[in-house]
């Protein structure tokens, strides 16, 4: 089995398969991903193979689009391995951090995911929902769902944390990207996590302060 090859063709597969996506999660949030889960990896001593093979196809089928399914990205994922010869246990890891991957049921701060592998490709993947990059995706994927920026009407606050509104985009910081940083699994993700967390609470004062004409 040659692991570059491999990931190679799941590269050019992932790629063609979303590079149409606008929600935020297309090709180039896989390919951070990828990059921050190598990263952690790294520093955790993770297996590298199957951390990059699960970032590359943790959203191949997401579960928002359809119908709050997971196991759809899982049997697609899984097709995508077994078509490319990978061995059944490392197929089997890979699904199961696909699987649980997800940030359903915000109230459970206990990670499903066992393996290190698994909390490094989770962690990577709620990196991306922080920081510009983050801020960034909110605005995408609430103009792909046609939601509105902001109404003060509307306005989540702390003590709404970890509800879905999901009315504006501004409710999504509340409802998830400022959930993230206490979610963290390896102390590397952590870190990372704590900087970001910081710089979207100074855009959010921030963005405030503009809304009502501050100076």
């Amino acid at each position: 089995m040659n692991k570059k090859v491999i990931v190679k063709k799941t590269v050019a597969f992932v790629r063609q398969k979303l590079q149409e996506e606008s929600s935020g999660h297309d090709w180039w949030h896989i390919h951070r991903v990828v990059k921050m889960a190598k990263t952690i990896g790294k520093k955790e001593k993770a297996d590298l193979f199957v951390v990059e093979l699960a970032a590359l196809l943790h959203d191949l089928d997401d579960w928002k689009n359809n119908n709050g399914d997971s196991l759809v990205g899982v049997k697609a994922a899984t097709d995508v391995l077994k078509k490319f010869g990978i061995p059944n246990k490392t197929i089997k890891h890979v699904a199961k951090i696909i699987e649980n991957i997800s940030f359903k049921g915000i109230l459970d701060k206990k990670s499903k995911l066992t393996s290190l592998e698994g909390k490094i490709v989770q962690d990577a993947d709620r990196l991306d929902a922080m920081g510009a990059i983050g801020i960034g995706r909110v605005f995408a994927y609430g103009g792909n769902k046609g939601q509105l920026m902001y109404d003060p009407s509307e306005r989540a606050d702390a003590k709404e944390f970890g509800k879905r509104l999901s009315k504006t985009a501004i409710n999504h910081f509340y409802e998830k990207l400022l959930l993230l940083k206490d979610l963290m699994n390896t102390k590397t993700a952590k870190k990372i996590a704590k900087e970001r967390h910081k710089f979207m609470e100074e855009y959010l004062d921030r963005f405030f302060r503009e809304w009502e004409g501050k100076i």
